[in-house]
């Protein structure tokens, strides 16, 4: 009986051990209601809220039925690249020109996102999904290539981004129109299958694939894709096992003086990626690479390295043009501080998160969706 007993025992660690769950892929069901937070949850607890910061941040939202509806840009994306020179230095003031209606339309959807997160809403989720209708319909974020336009491609991942995150929340009304929702996320599954498609993805391995990586399993979430979700799981992954011995990232290290603002602009999709994964039933934020590495030392490094620049010194002899105070720097971060309510952070992090963090990319105001 002892023996028969050991030998259960050792077949349940194998089959843990084995699981695909442990080993971050898909689950056998994707629950495409499963946003990377729990709406209903969160809701009710932003009804509940005496905490000042995210108060202050709640009066702040927009609502998206008082913002101009955005029309979907017509013709091929033609998006100039954001610097001037290679990958820092003096930036394009073209591309801001290009991108500027992109940016209104991740304000509008994200707008009446965090309305209905906040109140239920179904007016502003209505908006916002009506809002994301008109830019499905005339088959927008598809027509680009990603050699020749690489910053239309980027300019991809991040609206789908946003937008796919908004739809993980907006899928919790069941008061809209399936038929619609249908349709929009339908052709967020094509973008992102377009976006991840191209022969040079896999040699452009640096935020941007991080980027991509949030876009594809926040649409393969909701559109219940484990070849989209596994791809955002797998580039997590990659990022996690291109931690150095500091915990910096090392391509985002080859950033001369934004050095440190690639530290924190890496970190603002991977770990919205860990949440999603995490609400589907897979671990990954305790993910470690083979040289025993996770996501806290590269969120420990860049407190580190705002406190301390010096640190700075094994990468670049420049000085950093380091903007902390955008209010994208430290958004990520809240949904690690939630995931990790006792684990201690830098000072230099706890002090970046005494006001409201926004990043429509992220799904806007992220600390209403995530703050504590």
């Amino acid at each position: 009986m002892r023996k028969q007993l050991q030998t259960f025992c050792l077949l349940m660690i194998a089959a843990m051990i084995c699981s695909p769950v442990m080993f971050g892929q898909a689950p056998q069901k994707l629950n495409p209601w499963a946003s990377y937070i729990d709406v209903g949850a969160r809701r009710s607890q932003l009804k509940h809220t005496r905490n000042a910061r995210i108060r202050l941040a709640l009066s702040q939202l927009q609502r998206c039925e008082t913002l101009p509806v955005v029309a979907p840009p017509e013709g091929p994306m033609r998006i100039p690249m954001h610097y001037l020179h290679g990958g820092h230095g003096p930036i394009n003031p073209a591309e801001h020109i290009k991108t500027a209606v992109y940016g209104r339309f991740e304000q509008r959807v994200t707008a009446g996102m965090n309305q209905y997160l906040a109140t239920g809403s179904h007016e502003e989720a209505e908006c916002a999904q009506d809002q994301v209708d008109r830019w499905a319909q005339a088959n927008t974020l598809l027509d680009y290539d990603a050699v020749r336009d690489a910053q239309s491609w980027y300019q991809v991942e991040w609206t789908l981004s946003s937008i796919a995150i908004s739809e993980s929340v907006l899928l919790n009304d069941s008061k809209l129109d399936s038929a619609v929702t249908s349709r929009d996320v339908d052709w967020m599954n094509r973008v992102a299958h377009r976006m991840i498609g191209f022969p040079s993805e896999g040699s452009h391995l640096n935020n941007h694939h991080y980027w991509r990586g949030l876009a594809a399993i926040a649409t393969g979430v909701i559109s219940t894709d484990p070849q989209l979700f596994d791809f955002g799981v797998n580039a997590y992954k990659t990022a996690v096992n291109d931690i150095d011995q500091r915990g910096a990232f090392p391509k985002e290290m080859a950033r001369h003086e934004m050095s440190v603002h690639y530290q924190s602009f890496a970190l603002q999709p991977l770990i919205p990626i860990a949440a999603f994964a995490e609400r589907q039933g897979v671990s990954l934020y305790n993910y470690k690479s083979p040289a025993g590495r996770s996501i806290a030392d590269a969120v420990n490094f860049l407190g580190v390295a705002l406190s301390d620049p010096s640190i700075m010194k094994a990468y670049t002899h420049e000085a950093q043009n380091v903007d902390s105070n955008a209010p994208d720097f430290f958004a990520s971060l809240e949904f690690y501080r939630r995931q990790f309510p006792h684990r201690k952070l830098p000072s230099s992090i706890m002090d970046g998160l005494e006001k409201p963090t926004f990043a429509t990319r992220l799904g806007g105001s992220t600390t209403v969706i995530a703050g504590r």
